[in-house]
C-alpha cells in the first residue's frame, strides 16, 4: 500500500476549476464579468509560466465571497460541479484512481484551488482525502482571507508532509500525478512521479528526468 496523490486541475479534469468558477460567478452576477474574467486570465497566464504569486490570486478570487456563508456558497457550487465539472472528468484519470484503489493505495487530491471547490469535486470522485487552500471564516462568514499554508509549489510539499505525519502515513513509494510546472517541487519528492498532459515547461523537465508522460482523455 502506498499514497497515490493526484493534482486536480488539468490532471483529473480537463480544465481549471478556479477559472471555471470565475465564469460561474460572472454568470450568476456575483462579479462584473468583463473586468473580473480579464483579471483572472491575466493571473492564470502567470500561473502557466510558473511566476504567479498565489497570495495575489487568492486575494483577487476570494473577494466575491466576502460576507457570504459557506452554506450560501456551497448551494451554488453543488450544481456547478454537476453541470460544469463532471463532464470534464478524464475517463483515464478515473481508471488510474480505480487501479490504485484495487491495489489498496490511499488516494489523496492535492490542489492549489480553494478547498470548497476541491472538496466538492473530490467528493464526486469518491475521494475523501483532500489538501487544498483553506479559507478563513469570521463570525460564520468568509473573510476573503486564507488560513494556513497555501498548497502551491513548495507549499504542497510542506502541507503534504504535515498531513502525512498527522495521519501516520509515509511518503515512501508514493505516486504523484500532475500536469503543471508548479508541481515540480512535489514531483521531485515522490518515488513515482508521473506527468499528465504536461504543460510545455513540465514536459521539458520530464524528458530530462526520464519521468513517465501520460496522455489522459
Amino acid at each position: 500500500m502506498a499514497l497515490a496523490i493526484f493534482d486536480l486541475d488539468e490532471t483529473l479534469i480537463d480544465g481549471d476549476c478556479a477559472s471555471l468558477w470565475a465564469h460561474e460567478m460572472a454568470k450568476i452576477g456575483w462579479v462584473d464579468g468583463e473586468s473580473f474574467l480579464r483579471k483572472d486570465a491575466e493571473l492564470m497566464a502567470e500561473y502557466a509560466l510558473g511566476t504567479l504569486a498565489m497570495e495575489d490570486y487568492m486575494a483577487f478570487s476570494l473577494t466575491p465571497l466576502v460576507g457570504r456563508t459557506a452554506d450560501e456558497v456551497d448551494h451554488v457550487v453543488a450544481p456547478f460541479i454537476e453541470d460544469v465539472i463532471e463532464p470534464l472528468i478524464y475517463s483515464d484519470a478515473m481508471r488510474q484512481v480505480a487501479q490504485h484503489r484495487k491495489a489498496g493505495d490511499r488516494i489523496l487530491v492535492i490542489s492549489a484551488s480553494a478547498g470548497f471547490l476541491v472538496e466538492a469535486v473530490a467528493s464526486r470522485l469518491g475521494i475523501g482525502d483532500v489538501l487544498a487552500i483553506q479559507l478563513e471564516e469570521q463570525h460564520g462568514f468568509y473573510s476573503g482571507n486564507t488560513r494556513g499554508g497555501l498548497t502551491y509549489r513548495e507549499g504542497k510539499v510542506s502541507r503534504l508532509r504535515e498531513w502525512a505525519e498527522a495521519e501516520g502515513e509515509s511518503l515512501e513509494g508514493a505516486y504523484f500525478y500532475s500536469d503543471s510546472i508548479n508541481d515540480l517541487p512535489l514531483l521531485e519528492q515522490v518515488a513515482h512521479p508521473h506527468v499528465v498532459n504536461p504543460d510545455p515547461l513540465l514536459r521539458k523537465q520530464a524528458e530530462a528526468k526520464g519521468w513517465p508522460q501520460l496522455s489522459w482523455s
